[in-house]
C-alpha cells in the first residue's frame, strides 16, 4: 500500500516534517505576565504526543503593548526563553517538530478574554503596567464602534516594531523552535497595515497597495534575517477580509513574501470586520480555496485551514494539489490524538509507532491481541486487527461529497 500524502514526510529547508498534519496556533490566554507555564507544556505536549508533524504554538507577542488580553505569551525579553525551551524539548522528545507564531495585536489589544466577554478592558490596579499597554495602529481608527481609538504609530515607531519582530525570532531560535510563523491575519497589527479599512496613512506605509504591503514585507525581511537560513518561515494571512483586502492582493503579497524568504503561507480569512467573510460561508474546508489560489497563482507552498475534520477530507485536499500542509485547530482540541486516529483509519502498519511507546506500545499490543476490535475515537470508529493499524472500514460517518469539493 502506498503511503497517503497526509503521512508523507515533507522537507522545508533543513527541516523534515514526519507528516503533513499541523496543529494551528490557538490562543490559550493562560500565560502569567507573558511567561509559559504547565498549561502550555500540557497543551503543546498532548498534540506532540498524538503524532502530528508540526505543533504550532499560539501567537506570542513581540512587545508588551502588542498583547491582546490577559494571559498572552511574550517574547519581548530573554527571560521568556527558558519556559518556552522546556516545551520545545518535550515536543522534540515526542518526535514532533514545533513552531511558534509571533504577533502583535495592534488596535485589537487590551480586551477581556473571549469567555469573559471580549470587551475593552478598563484601567485596573491589578495590571501594574497598564500605561505601557497602549493601543497602537497604522491609523487612529477603532476596531469597531465600541472600541477605544488607538494612537497611530510614527514612522520611527514602525521601525521599532519591525525590529521587535526580529528580536523575538532570534529568541525563538534560542528556545529551539523549528519554525516561526508571522501572524499577519485576523485584524491584528500587520493585517491592519494591509487593509484599506484600517490603514488611512498618507506616507510610505499607506495609500497604495504597495505602500500598505511595506510593513508586512519589512517584518518578514527582519524575521528572516534573524532566523537561521536552514529553518523554514511561515506567515499567516487573511486572504480575504471582506473589507478591501482580497485574494488578488494576497497573491501579490505572497509573491513578494516568497522572494524575501517566506516558505509557507498559512491561508485564513477575516478579522478586520466583526463578522464572518461573506464570500466564504462557513462549512467543511471553507477556506481551502484560498490556499489553492495562492499555491497556484503565487507559486508558494500553502497550508489549508478551516473546518478540516476528517482524514479522507484532508487527504483529498493534498491529492488534488490544493495545499501542501493541513492545519487543524478546534478539531485537535476535540481529539488531540487526531493524527494517530487518522493513521489507524488509513491502515498505516506503523501507526502506533508514531506516538511515544508509553502509549503506542500498549495500543499495538491490544490491537494484536484482539483482531477486529472496534474502538470509538473522537472522530468516529476504527477497526483494529492483524496487529496493525485500523483499516478505515469502520462505521464512521462520511462528509457529504459536496463538502469535499
Amino acid at each position: 500500500m502506498s503511503t497517503p500524502l497526509l503521512f508523507t514526510p515533507m522537507a522545508l529547508r533543513g527541516l523534515t516534517l514526519r507528516n503533513r498534519i499541523v496543529v494551528a496556533p490557538m490562543h490559550q490566554y493562560a500565560a502569567e505576565n507573558g511567561f509559559a507555564n504547565d498549561w502550555h507544556l500540557m497543551n503543546a505536549g498532548r498534540y506532540a504526543a498524538g503524532g502530528v508533524g508540526l505543533m504550532m504554538m499560539e501567537s506570542t507577542k513581540v512587545e508588551r503593548r502588542g498583547c491582546g488580553t490577559v494571559g498572552d505569551l511574550g517574547l519581548w525579553d530573554d527571560a521568556f526563553v527558558p519556559g518556552l525551551k522546556r516545551i520545545v524539548d518535550f515536543a522534540h522528545a515526542c518526535g514532533s517538530s514545533i513552531g511558534i507564531q509571533l504577533g502583535h495585536s495592534g488596535r485589537k489589544a487590551r480586551v477581556a478574554r473571549p469567555w469573559e466577554g471580549g470587551r475593552p478592558l478598563q484601567p485596573d490596579p491589578a495590571i501594574a503596567d497598564w500605561d505601557a499597554w497602549e493601543l497602537v495602529a497604522p491609523s487612529a481608527l477603532p476596531a469597531d464602534e465600541n472600541a477605544p481609538v488607538p494612537r497611530a504609530l510614527s514612522v520611527a515607531e514602525i521601525a521599532d516594531v519591525v525590529q521587535a519582530f526580529g528580536r523575538a525570532a532570534a529568541r525563538a531560535h534560542a528556545a529551539g523552535f523549528d519554525t516561526v510563523e508571522i501572524h499577519g491575519a485576523h485584524g491584528f497589527l500587520i493585517h491592519e497595515f494591509l487593509s484599506p479599512a484600517a490603514n488611512r496613512r498618507a506616507d510610505a506605509y499607506g495609500g497604495s497597495d504597495a505602500n500598505r504591503r511595506r510593513f508586512a514585507l519589512e517584518v518578514a525581511e527582519c524575521v528572516r534575517a534573524n532566523w537561521p537560513e536552514d529553518k523554514p518561515l511561515f506567515m499567516r494571512l487573511s486572504v480575504d477580509d471582506d473589507a478591501g483586502w482580497g485574494p488578488a492582493e494576497s497573491v501579490a503579497l505572497a509573491r513578494e513574501l516568497k522572494a524575501v524568504g517566506v516558505d509557507v503561507i498559512d491561508c485564513s480569512a477575516g478579522g478586520i470586520l466583526a463578522r464572518p467573510v461573506s464570500s466564504t460561508p462557513i462549512g467543511y474546508g471553507y477556506q481551502v480555496p484560498f490556499a489553492q489560489r495562492l499555491r497556484e497563482e503565487a507559486g508558494v507552498k500553502t497550508m489549508a485551514v478551516g473546518l478540516i475534520v476528517r482524514h479522507d477530507q484532508a487527504e483529498r485536499i493534498l491529492q488534488e494539489g490544493r495545499a501542501d500542509l493541513i492545519a487543524l485547530a478546534r478539531e485537535m482540541l476535540y481529539n488531540p490524538n487526531w493524527a494517530l486516529d487518522a493513521a489507524c483509519k488509513m491502515g498505516l502498519p506503523e501507526a502506533f509507532a508514531s506516538v511515544p511507546p508509553a502509549a503506542g506500545w500498549w495500543l499495538g499490543k491490544r490491537a494484536a491481541a484482539m483482531p477486529g476490535l472496534v474502538t470509538s475515537t473522537g472522530t468516529g470508529a476504527v477497526h483494529l486487527g492483524k496487529g496493525q493499524a485500523g483499516n478505515g472500514s469502520g462505521p464512521h460517518p462520511q462528509l457529504p461529497k459536496s463538502l469535499l469539493q
